[in-house]
């Protein structure tokens, strides 16, 4: 305590206020560095926990605002440590969203963040002769960051970064410290997150329109009186990102980044949100979880992926489906196999901390052998016991191809082409055509027509015939008499019948494309759609001619019905 005189005049409501604020700020810091022992997979060890630690917090921020005033007398408390506190909080919700793929929680994450920057509780943390104290400052500011990425906030993003830069280099001047480089990269890696979006999207005013791309009220062609299609839910996702030298930010890859959002709904409260802290409820949970369950898994190693798999597998609850995107470099086979096995034809990559190879194919000391740190497609066939949508974005997706659906239950592959034109393969550290396609793929049609920038009344009106053009691929889907049945099996739920629907598109949209002649550049499937009624159906290249009529770049693509090979 650094009370005014001493401690013993101090009146005994007032030293029990410290003492129970110090209870509460010790019982919270020990919380919360337990959180990193959880489990960081299963749905239901760590949700004890984590209300415990919600309970103590919420405890302490009312605390710390209802006395105030004897704090600041008698304990001393400064503003950087009740900005330590909302950090903290910020810090839970964020956690809490990453668990349960509830974007609620983002928002209250941003309420807290933006609260510590307008009300500077970080300030004088500058003139204090601490660096550990200006480091939490800066991670202070990264933490803010992902979450305004992850909202979307770009305008807020650039400001932020802004802000970064000049803390960070009042840091390196004041301190001599080692982790200069290390923040430097920081920036750079956030730079080059928000400029990697491939087209600007202008209102008449010349300023960015920024748009969610999340899954929107009306977003997706509803299911129509005589559709039968399967009733599964996805439940659980896997998203792996370890492409070499793609952009990345905070562990999310942009591959990551933007197929996570392709698999949460829009948050019909974002545009309310106060930017006050509030109370923290983090128990009432909406009463029905809108969002499948996500494990983001940054460059893991085999052993890593394994066992996330394996959790969501026990877990996956009945009638429901698991689905695993894969981002990764491809691993091909050295050496020509006598068999044609589910480990004959390479997979993707995992990590290693040894031997780590840049480049797309990683070799082997013996060529007998099989590559070790490599995701085969026979490594998933255990997983086929229960309803599986596998993405494969890889140069070696068509690996996954050679699959085996053992045991009749629904199975579907998304594989990405495995070849791009030459002229479009440098954009590749900016995120995979294919994802961006799965995402967004108006965004992905005008990337490899190598338009930048739109008039946002142009891009509403080529988005109303993109909705037309998706409902008539949701007709072709479900109205398709040689169609596997997984696709209607997997087309009850919202998310894998846009990402179904958006496949169909891309397929079509880069067959006419004069620059795609390759087969490796296309995306392929397993099980094969039905080509003649769907991706070369003539109603579906009258769309996509039509869209590139709309947007002036006719000239781009094949005439298919006179050009079909």
């Amino acid at each position: 305590m650094t009370g005014v005189g001493a401690e013993d005049d101090i009146p005994l409501c007032e030293r029990k206020t410290v003492t129970d604020f110090c209870y509460l700020l010790d019982k919270s810091k020990q919380l919360f560095n337990g959180l990193r022992d959880l489990p960081q997979y299963g749905h239901k060890q760590w949700q004890s926990y984590f209300g415990r630690t919600f309970d103590v917090y919420t405890k302490l921020w009312k605390f710390q605002q209802q006395h105030r005033q004897v704090l600041d007398n008698r304990y001393g408390l400064k503003r950087w440590q009740i900005g330590e506190v909302a950090s903290k909080i910020g810090q839970l919700y964020y956690h809490y969203y990453l668990r349960t793929s509830e974007t609620s929680y983002l928002n209250e994450a941003f309420s807290f963040y933006s609260a510590i920057r307008q009300r500077s509780y970080y300030h004088q943390v500058n003139k204090e002769d601490r660096p550990e104290l200006v480091v939490k400052k800066l991670r202070y500011y990264a933490r803010f960051i992902v979450v305004c990425l992850l909202l979307n906030k770009m305008d807020l993003v650039k400001v932020l970064v802004k802000e970064l830069s000049e803390e960070i280099e009042d840091y390196t001047q004041r301190f001599n410290t080692e982790d200069q480089l290390e923040w430097n990269l920081v920036l750079q890696e956030v730079a080059a997150f928000v400029e990697a979006d491939p087209l600007m999207i202008l209102n008449d005013d010349n300023a960015v329109v920024v748009l969610s791309n999340r899954l929107q009220e009306g977003g997706v062609p509803p299911l129509e009186q005589g559709m039968v299609v399967g009733q599964l839910t996805l439940a659980d996702a896997l998203i792996v990102g370890n492409c070499n030298n793609q952009v990345k930010f905070s562990e999310l890859t942009i591959d990551m980044f933007r197929m996570l959002q392709a698999l949460e709904r829009e948050p019909v409260n974002l545009a309310t949100q106060s930017s006050k802290p509030g109370t923290l409820e983090p128990n009432e949970k909406p009463a029905k979880r809108e969002n499948p369950h996500k494990y983001l898994l940054y460059k893991p190693t085999f052993s890593q992926l394994y066992t996330f798999l394996s959790a969501s597998f026990k877990e996956l609850p009945a009638n429901s489906v698991l689905l695993v995107y894969l981002s990764a470099t491809g691993v091909f086979p050295t050496g020509r196999s006598e068999s044609e096995g589910p480990y004959d034809f390479g997979g993707v990559l995992t990590n290693t901390n040894r031997d780590v190879v840049n480049g797309e194919t990683v070799q082997k000391r013996n060529q007998a052998q099989k590559e070790m740190h490599c995701l085969h497609p026979g490594d998933l066939f255990p997983f086929t016991r229960k309803p599986l949508f596998i993405i494969v974005d890889s140069s070696n997706s068509t690996a996954y191809k050679n699959f085996s659906n053992l045991f009749g239950q629904p199975l579907v592959c998304l594989l990405s082409p495995t070849v791009y034109p030459k002229s479009m393969q440098d954009q590749s550290q900016r995120g995979s055509l294919f994802t961006l396609f799965l995402y967004n793929p108006l965004m992905g049609f005008l990337s490899v027509c190598g338009l930048s920038s739109m008039r946002y009344g142009l891009w509403e009106k080529a988005q109303e015939l993109l909705r037309k053009v998706f409902h008539d691929i949701g007709q072709m889907i479900t109205s398709s008499r040689v169609i596997d049945q997984a696709y209607l099996q997997f087309y009850g739920d919202e998310f894998l019948r846009l990402l179904m629907i958006r496949f169909v598109f891309c397929s079509s949209a880069l067959r006419l494309h004069k620059l795609f002649r390759e087969a490796r550049s296309f995306p392929e499937s397993y099980p094969p759609l039905p080509k003649q009624e769907m991706v070369e159906s003539s109603l579906l290249q009258k769309h996509v001619l039509e869209l590139a009529a709309m947007l002036d770049v006719q000239n781009l693509f094949s005439d298919g019905m006179l050009d079909n090979y």
